[in-house]
């Protein structure tokens, strides 16, 4: 089976210079947990929802890491830009590969979502669910042709 057929387009996503506690409220409005980071259509990076909760504090403890002092209050998540917090080196396929490919890279991982491209620019994504979707879907097809008999 291959990703095309699986994968959520179009995705939703951010920018570099967009903020954390809008791609909170990107999460949370749409019920997600993964944000690719394009600029120009061009994925540079992708931001979990974990990512995300711990921004403040991980911003926090860099600044007073290079400062070599340490802040009283957390940083505002209006003013931290995504790029503070994203993974920049993004595990990506493309639309063609298949379904146990992207299944095996994301157990091996321990990644909830492979955002996947097409010459050079992000055209879909495949999450953890959309994994769980196509194997429910290909057991009942089986449960289905043995009724058949």
């Amino acid at each position: 089976m291959k990703i095309e057929g699986l994968m959520k387009s179009p995705v939703h996503t951010v920018k570099p210079q967009d903020s954390v506690a809008h791609a909170r409220a990107i999460l949370e409005e749409y019920r997600i947990n993964q944000l690719p980071v394009v600029q120009n259509r061009h994925l540079v990076g992708i931001v979990t929802d974990r990512d995300l909760r711990d921004a403040p504090e991980a911003v926090e403890v860099a600044a007073s890491e290079a400062a070599h002092a340490s802040r009283t209050q957390a940083p505002n998540p209006e003013r931290i830009p995504i790029e503070a917090v994203m993974t920049a080196n993004v595990l990506t396929l493309t639309p063609g590969d298949d379904v146990e490919d992207a299944a095996r890279l994301m157990r091996r991982e321990r990644i909830g979502a492979i955002p996947i491209v097409e010459r050079d620019a992000l055209v879909g994504i495949l999450t953890r669910s959309d994994i769980l979707d196509a194997f429910v879907l290909v057991r009942e097809q089986q449960g289905s042709r043995r009724g058949m008999r």
